[in-house]
Parts: C-alpha cells; structure tokens; sequence
C-alpha cells in the first residue's frame, strides 16, 4: 500500500505511525506545507491519504494561502474514493471538505482526556476495531460540526465531537492516539504559550508528563485502525 501525508509543521508529524509504516514495509509520500514549494506528487496514487496536526485553524485561509489548494487535494481525494484519516487540525480540514464548519471552541482541551465511542451506523465496524473507552491526548482549541452524511462515534467531555466516520474509508480523529512519548514532549515544547492561562480542560506539561505511559495504549490502537483502513 502507498501512503501519502499531508504535514503542516515541522513539530507534528507521523510519530508512530512511522513504525506501523516501517513493520508493514508500506511506501509513503508527502506534502509539507510549511515547504516553500510543497510537492504533491504520490497523492493521486496513493491508497491512503493522512492528514496530520497543526497549530493553525481552517478558518485562516488567509493567513495560510497554501490551505486552500490542501482543501481542494483533499476534495479531489473524496471524489477519487481513496481511504483518507484526519488527524486534530487534519479532522478539521476534512470535515471542512465533506461540508461542515470549523470554529474555535469554547474551551481548548489539553492533556489526557478520556472519550467515549460507539458504534451505532456507519461506525458498526469498528467495534471490533476500537474500545469503548480511551485515556487519550488532546491538543486543540477548535472543533467541527459533523459533516453531512457522516457518523460521530466519540465524545469527551469537553468535546462532543471527537470522532466521525464517513462511508467506510474516510475517518476524522480530533485526538492523538499516534502521539508516542517523544512527538508528546516536542509538541509541549514547541507551544508552551498554550499553558498560559488556566483552564478546566488544560493540563500542566508536568501532569501531562505524568501520564506519558498512556501513549503506548494508544499507538498500539491506532495501529488496529490502521490495520482496519489498510484492509479494506
């Protein structure tokens, strides 16, 4: 299978996904968006489209003029039928293409959170796939409405919306089940602004480092999800 990226800062980037990549003997190729020339080319034929995280919101098209030739690769991938995972801020710009709105929240959610997931409609399949409830990392301060057509099938409480899926090759994650110690670390470090101010759904960096044993948990499922889109 060939796997193509969609990178948006040199600080967030496929973290274990890259070994998953590695054990399966997957190709990949990628966009990096902060790249003064970014190179599209492998997207048309890759299998599986990722979209990673970000520290910009969907909403600044202006402000970032390369988003609006993304919005438009990742239409052209919908329309294709190629399997496509959003990731946090590759979420957003998802469900921004199947038609639905991306805001910020009324509260950022940082830290280890749980989320609850079910398994009604279109998100049947993954019972088998994903358990019903994660600890997992959070790391956003915007959020989307569920696109048209699509299913929700994780809320936490901060954030109704976690999760949706739509079809069944085309998967919005607003949470980092990647994230292994090390991608966690940098993102702390690249955006120590975020702790500024208290807030009931942010953690301190020291209890978020606290809880770094949890990461293992998660990158261990969504190698399962992955494993889920490779074989469809």
């Amino acid at each position: 299978m060939h796997i193509h990226y969609f990178q948006h800062v040199p600080f967030e980037g496929l973290a274990s996904i890259a070994d998953w990549i590695a054990r399966t003997g997957h190709t990949t190729s990628h966009t990096r968006w902060y790249d003064d020339d970014p190179d599209t080319s492998g997207l048309e034929e890759a299998d599986l489209l990722l979209i990673v995280g970000g520290t910009m919101g969907v909403y600044e098209q202006d402000r970032y003029p390369w988003m609006q030739t993304e919005l438009d690769l990742i239409r052209k991938a919908i329309g294709r039928g190629q399997k496509i995972l959003g990731i946090c801020l590759g979420a957003q710009l998802l469900a921004y293409a199947l038609g639905a709105n991306v805001y910020p929240h009324t509260q950022p959610e940082i830290g280890w959170f749980p989320i609850d997931i079910t398994f009604q409609e279109q998100a049947a399949p993954l019972e088998n796939v994903l358990p019903h409830r994660l600890n997992t990392f959070h790391f956003h301060g915007d959020t989307f409405d569920v696109p048209p057509g699509a299913t929700r099938f994780a809320a936490s409480a901060a954030c109704s919306n976690q999760a949706y899926i739509y079809g069944d090759r085309i998967i919005g994650l607003q949470f980092h089940m990647e994230m292994n110690s090390n991608a966690i670390l940098e993102i702390l470090r690249c955006n120590s602004g975020a702790f500024a101010n208290e807030a009931p759904f942010v953690q301190s960096p020291e209890k978020i480092e606290q809880y770094l044993y949890l990461a293992n948990e998660n990158n261990q499922t969504m190698f399962r999800l992955l494993d889920y889109l490779a074989g469809l």
